[in-house]
């Protein structure tokens, strides 16, 4: 399709894609600017579903008079459109915006694991909503509303948050007519619905409300409406999704507070009373700026839990510090449990690799192996993935992957890079390569940019996802060639995370989407030559063994999940993912927030800053 930028044509080239929404695909124009180009109706992304191909048509006609009419008088914080695509004719397709570069979506920041792992502050996010809530006055003062105000929309670049597909607020004589299902105000959906749907218009009440849903899981990591709800009468069971229509927040006494999120004690009386008037009560108004600038966050330095309050609200302060138990060996009713490991600082990456325990972490700015050898040191940094390949450590960041093994270093560009037990796996220039005996090993052509891929002990699994071009694909883990005929399906919305688990004979593929407003969870089940097998997909949180993605592992034809209450084991059955068995007696050392590693010595249990063994009988 040819676009026109300022009466001038240029070409969309599917490798320059960087993003995708529900709404429209994201091109790098290579000038400093971004092209948004909206989907219409014949999008390929819309082929199975007609309600989405007459809301495509509908947007587009609305921007036809909306976008010539945008505010230019909102804050520099507001990636505003700067000028209009259109076709031959006039007919306007989309806008060029400033590319934002380096940046993380603010849903990152109420991950504890992300942040634990990157070492963020509260304070820093504290900053961060300081410098948001300016920016959301400003745009009320504009006479604007945010409406579908998400921490999707806003990206976090250095101490500054973003606003990004202004297209969708609100002015003069246009509605938004979108809303995301975990920030929409109750207040203006159908309470007699069984999910948040929208009847009311937004206003700027509304984005505050949002705005303070942001910040509580920013801070406690659990949103308002989280953890899970079981009333005493069975009569008075609702769906997860409809919980904020009836104000069932965590404050609810049959809620069950979910075991990775942070105790409501640690914020200030003020600020929890807040929270609690506006999702339990119904207030309504500006966020007080008051509860911002009086938050000083302190380190409690015998436990490491930050908080607001005069002494640490989980220890006691007269309590002595306890020693290090690493070695210990307790018995919890079947279960056995060696505490393998224990460390003040943080835990960045576990492998178990031909039967050995492996593991990188941070502490004191070094950054050591688990026979305490320093690799090199400095701060944490978001921006540097790690791998572990035997005694060899990988650090990637920025295009460049560096080796560190016995004091030696080996750098080699990468995009993307991954590891099993024998082998390293990298993107550089289209093409997914390993290491061979001779050199580099040559596997096949991939979107340059675009790929996502993992790798298991006998085949990979990737995907790549631009524009209208959506392929899966699997790759043996020591031959040459690409199946990318795999039948998965449809990755819908905005993708927001992804990863995938291998056993021999099976992987386990898992999304984390947008899809229309809601959070969608999935994962499909395939077997090395590409054949699907099954599915399912769940709205988020009702599936408590599918919310941690990056936390189960496989072995066999099994799946096992950390949860709340337990490790689940899960296994396909009569084409039916179904959980095979829960071990109760697990419930003490695991969450749902942390990460299992099945071997044959027994299930390891990572957290953040310690790794236990368990031996089930």
């Amino acid at each position: 399709m040819d676009i026109y930028l300022n009466q001038k044509r240029i070409k969309v080239n599917p490798k320059n894609a960087i993003g995708k929404g529900g709404e429209a695909d994201i091109y790098d124009l290579k000038n400093g600017k971004v092209l948004k180009l909206f989907k219409t109706a014949d999008h390929p992304d819309y082929q199975l579903s007609p309600q989405e191909q007459l809301a495509a048509q509908a947007r587009l006609s609305i921007h036809q008079q909306k976008l010539p009419a945008f505010p230019q008088n909102l804050p520099v914080r507001v990636i505003k459109p700067e000028a209009l695509a259109t076709d031959k004719q006039g007919m306007i397709l989309g806008y060029a915006m400033p590319f934002l570069q380096n940046t993380v979506p603010l849903l990152k920041y109420s991950d504890r694991t992300y942040r634990q792992t990157n070492g963020i502050s509260q304070q820093f996010v504290t900053n961060l909503f300081s410098d948001l809530h300016e920016t959301v006055l400003k745009i009320h003062q504009a006479n604007v509303t945010i409406g579908d105000f998400n921490d999707l929309n806003l990206l976090v670049h250095q101490n500054q948050v973003n606003i990004i597909d202004a297209d969708s607020f609100q002015f003069g004589q246009f509605p938004c007519q979108v809303f995301t299902a975990r920030f929409v105000d109750p207040m203006l959906c159908d309470r007699n619905a069984n999910q948040p749907i929208l009847i009311s218009p937004h206003n700027p009440e509304s984005d505050w409300y949002a705005f303070t849903v942001m910040l509580m899981q920013s801070l406690l990591y659990v949103d308002p409406y989280g953890g899970v709800y079981k009333p005493k009468s069975q009569s008075d069971m609702i769906p997860h999704s409809a919980r904020p229509l009836h104000r069932i927040t965590v404050f609810h006494r049959d809620v069950r507070y979910p075991k990775p999120a942070i105790t409501q004690r640690v914020l200030s009386d003020d600020l929890l009373d807040h929270f609690y008037k506006c999702f339990e009560q119904d207030w309504r108004g500006v966020f007080p700026q008051a509860l911002l600038t009086s938050m000083h966050w302190q380190k409690c330095q015998q436990c490491g839990i930050e908080h607001l309050t005069n002494t640490c609200p989980v220890c006691k302060p007269l309590i002595l510090s306890i020693p290090s138990i690493s070695g210990r060996i307790s018995y919890g009713g079947m279960c056995k449990v060696v505490q393998i490991f224990q460390t003040e600082g943080v835990i960045l990456k576990v492998a178990l690799q031909n039967k050995l325990l492996q593991y990188l972490y941070h502490e004191n700015l070094d950054f050591k192996r688990e026979d305490n050898n320093v690799l090199l040191s400095g701060e944490l940094d978001a921006n540097i993935q790690f791998a572990i390949l035997g005694k060899s450590t990988i650090l990637a960041k920025q295009g460049t992957a560096l080796t560190l093994t016995q004091g030696q270093a080996q750098a080699i560009a990468a995009d993307l890079i991954r590891t099993n037990s024998f082998s390293r796996y990298w993107i550089d220039r289209g093409q997914l390569l390993r290491d061979g005996k001779l050199g580099n090993e040559y596997i096949g052509d991939i979107l340059e940019g675009q790929t996502q891929f993992w790798v298991g002990e006998t085949f990979g699994f990737g995907f790549y996802r631009a524009g209208a071009i959506s392929v899966a694909f699997t790759f043996g883990a020591k031959r040459a060639g690409i199946g990318d005929r795999v039948k998965i399906p449809p990755i819908q919305g905005e993708l927001i995370d992804a990863n995938c688990l291998f056993s021999n004979d099976i992987c386990w593929f898992f999304t984390i989407t947008q899809e229309q407003g809601n959070i969608i969870h999935r994962v499909s089940v395939l077997r090395p030559t590409g054949e699907f097998v099954t599915t399912i997909a769940a709205p988020r949180g009702d599936l408590a063994w599918l919310t941690n993605i990056h936390g189960c592992s496989a072995i066999a034809s099994w799946l096992f999940v950390p949860t709340d209450e337990g490790i689940v084991r899960l296994e396909v059955n009569q084409g039916k993912i179904m959980i095979t068995k829960t071990f109760l007696e697990t419930e003490p050392y695991v969450d749902s927030g942390c990460s299992l590693i099945v071997g044959s010595q027994g299930i390891y249990v990572i957290h953040a800053q310690k790794i236990l063994q368990l031996q089930l009988a």
